[in-house]
C-alpha cells in the first residue's frame, strides 16, 4: 500500500474513456457516455469479488460511513458502541447522525474486544461498529455471535482493510454494512472515494436514494426519478471511478506484494526473543498493510520510535501520539467542539468523553508501532529495513 505506487497505463486508459465521452456524471448521459458506466462496473466488479450481495460506490470513506449508518436506520439518541483506535471519521460520522459513540477498549488485536462490549452495553445500544485496523481483522465471529445475541446490529468498518478476510469470508461482509475507503493512500485509491458493501436489498436501496438525494434511480429519465427519502450528496464522479477500476483489477497483484514483504520483515524480527506482534485472528486473511509490534513498555515505545525515524526507517506510526488515530489526541471529539450543536449535546445520558477510563487500550497503544509496508521496495531495501530496525530494536530486548 498505497495503490499509488503502481499508477500505471490502466488507469490512463480508464480515464481517458471517461474524458473522450464528456461525461464525468456518474448518472444519465446514457448516449453520450458510449456504454462506460465506470462507477456501476466497478460496483459489479467489487461485490463480485468479495462476495457481496450489492455496493454502492460514493464520495469517501466518511461518506461510506454516513451513508451506511442511515441505511441501517441508526439515527438521532442511538448508541454506537466504538473504538478508541481508529480513523477520526469513524467517530465523526455516528456524531453526525445524530447518534452517540460509546467507547469500549480494544485488544491485541488493535481492534474491538469482544469482551469489553457487555460493559458498554446500555438499553439504547443499537449497533456496534467494529473497525479493522491496520489491513488486519477484529475478532469478528466472536463479536458477531454478541450482537446476534443481543439483537444489535453489527456494521464494518473496513476502510483499512480491503481484500482482508476471515478464515475464507472477506471483511466488510459479516455484519449487516460494510464499509470501504479509497482515498488517495488506500491500498485501492480513486484519489477521493468509499462504498459500502450488504446482503440486504433494502439496506442497499436505502444507501443507493439517500447518497443521491434521495433519488430511487428507476428508469432512465433523471428528472423524473422518485424520492423515497431525503438525502444527500455522495455522489462519486465517474473520472474518480474509472482510477479506483483499474486499482481494483490489482488488488490481487497488490496483496501478493504486501504479504510477501510483511512476511520477509516478520520473520526477521521475529528473531529477536521477546519482541510481540499484534494478534492476527487469522494470519491468512491479513491483507498486511502494516506490520505492528509492541514494546515491553510505553516509555520504550516512544523512545524507539523517534530512534527508527532517526536511523531512516520511514513509514513507522507511534499511534499513541498520534492526532487523528487515536482518542488521546481528540480533543475536540472528546469536548464534542462542532461548528453548531449536534443532536447528542442534548442527551443527559451520553458519556463523558473527557474522563473515559479507557485503560486496557491505553495499555496497549502506548506500546505499539505499526510500520508501513510499501509496495515499491526492492529486496536491496528491504533487507537495509531489517537491518536498521534490528539495530535500533536488540538493545531493549
Amino acid at each position: 500500500m498505497p495503490g499509488f505506487e503502481i499508477f500505471g497505463d490502466e488507469e490512463r486508459k480508464e480515464v481517458n474513456e471517461v474524458l473522450e465521452t464528456g461525461v464525468l456524471f456518474r448518472y444519465g448521459f446514457d448516449q453520450a457516455r458510449n456504454n462506460h458506466w465506470k462507477a456501476r462496473t466497478f460496483e459489479k466488479e467489487l461485490a463480485g469479488k468479495i462476495g457481496a450481495g450489492f455496493c454502492h460506490l460514493c464520495s469517501s470513506g466518511t461518506a461510506a460511513l454516513s451513508i451506511a449508518l442511515a441505511a441501517c436506520g441508526v439515527g438521532v439518541g442511538d448508541e454506537v458502541i466504538v473504538p478508541p483506535f481508529t480513523f477520526v471519521a469513524t467517530i465523526e460520522g455516528v456524531m453526525s447522525a445524530g447518534a452517540v459513540p460509546v467507547f469500549a477498549d480494544i485488544d491485541e488485536t488493535l481492534c474491538l474486544d469482544p469482551e469489553s462490549l457487555e460493559k458498554v452495553l446500555t438499553p439504547r445500544t443499537k449497533a456496534v461498529l467494529v473497525v479493522h485496523m491496520c489491513g488486519s481483522m477484529a475478532e469478528i465471529a466472536s463479536i458477531r455471535n454478541f450482537c446476534e445475541k443481543k439483537g444489535l446490529i453489527l456494521m464494518e468498518d473496513a476502510c483499512q482493510a480491503l481484500g482482508g478476510a476471515f478464515h475464507g469470508k472477506f471483511l466488510g461482509t459479516f455484519g449487516k454494512v460494510g464499509c470501504f475507503s479509497f482515498d488517495a493512500v488506500k491500498t485501492v485509491t480513486c484519489g477521493e472515494g468509499g462504498c459500502i458493501v450488504t446482503d440486504d436489498p433494502k439496506v442497499y436501496e436505502i444507501a443507493d436514494a439517500y447518497a443521491d438525494h434521495g433519488h430511487d434511480h428507476v428508469g432512465s429519465d433523471r428528472g423524473a426519478e422518485g424520492h423515497v427519502i431525503m438525502g444527500l450528496n455522495f455522489r462519486i464522479s465517474e473520472l474518480n471511478a474509472a482510477v479506483g477500476l483499474a486499482q481494483l483489477r490489482k488488488l490481487d497483484r497488490i496483496l501478493q506484494i504486501q504479504r510477501a514483504h510483511k512476511t520477509k520483515l516478520k520473520e526477521a524480527l521475529g528473531q529477536i526473543m521477546g519482541l510481540e506482534f499484534r494478534k492476527i485472528p487469522d494470519e491468512k486473511g491479513d491483507s498486511a498493510t502494516f506490520l505492528s509490534f509492541l514494546l515491553p513498555e510505553a516509555s520504550i515505545a516512544a523512545r524507539v520510535s523517534g530512534e527508527l525515524a532517526s536511523a531512516g526507517v520511514d513509514g513507522c506510526f507511534y499511534w499513541y501520539h498520534n492526532n487523528w488515530h487515536y482518542i488521546r489526541q481528540w480533543e475536540h471529539i472528546r469536548g464534542v467542539k462542532s461548528a453548531a450543536a449536534l443532536p447528542l449535546t442534548l442527551f443527559k445520558t451520553r458519556p463523558d468523553y473527557e474522563n473515559l477510563n479507557l485503560a486496557q487500550s491505553d495499555g496497549i497503544m502506548s506500546r505499539t508501532i505499526s510500520m508501513l509496508i510499501k509496495l515499491s521496495w526492492t529486496g536491496e531495501e528491504i533487507a537495509q529495513r531489517i537491518d536498521k530496525m534490528k539495530a535500533v530494536l536488540r538493545p531493549y530486548f
